[in-house]
């Protein structure tokens, strides 16, 4: 995917959520609960996960936008993604992935009161936006445990695809339980 701006970065999310929420749109609690064989989570912890990693992505891309706010330093208004997040990104494919233990769900927390949560981590993303767009982002970074460190903007995109990802993994776990 292309990023020319970082309004092209929250549409994209935008769509990204879209799509997740639809996927969970007629699940009911039995499908919820249920752990196929050969998974290791229901769709009730996948939709955990996402929102306890959506929460913490919100406040590493604020305090990577503090510092460059901080630092003075002006964007151009153009955005792109480094050739080692890129690249990571395409190595990631299908790849599964271990969840660090911070972002494991505890199974015990409904979809709906997840999903609850979502506004409020949203409008933390919209605040941040105004300063996204006018500050440069490349000189600060926090590591993520796949791609390595990244800023504030990829950071961002990472929320969009981490959505993205887990939409395709329920869709996936939906066929499962549904045969």
């Amino acid at each position: 995917m292309r990023y020319e701006s970082i309004s092209d970065v929250y549409s994209a999310n935008a769509k990204f959520r879209e799509g997740f929420l639809a996927v969970l749109g007629d699940i009911t609690p039995a499908e919820a609960a249920a752990v196929p064989e050969g998974e290791k989570w229901s769709i009730q912890q996948i939709v955990e996960h996402v929102g306890i990693v959506n929460s913490g992505m919100s406040r590493i891309c604020a305090k990577l936008l503090a510092a460059s706010v901080a630092d003075g330093k002006a964007s151009d208004g153009s955005f792109s993604l480094s050739e080692r997040f890129e690249k990571g990104i395409s190595m990631m494919g299908e790849r599964k992935a271990e969840a660090p233990e911070r972002v494991l769900p505890t199974g015990e927390v409904p979809i709906q009161t997840t999903l609850d949560g979502f506004p409020a981590i949203d409008a933390e993303y919209a605040a941040l936006k105004p300063d996204i767009e006018r500050f440069d982002l490349t000189e600060h970074t926090f590591p993520h445990p796949f791609f390595g460190p990244l800023n504030a903007g990829e950071w961002l995109v990472m929320q969009g695809l981490h959505e993205g990802r887990h939409t395709q993994q329920i869709a996936k776990l939906l066929e499962k339980i549904r045969q």
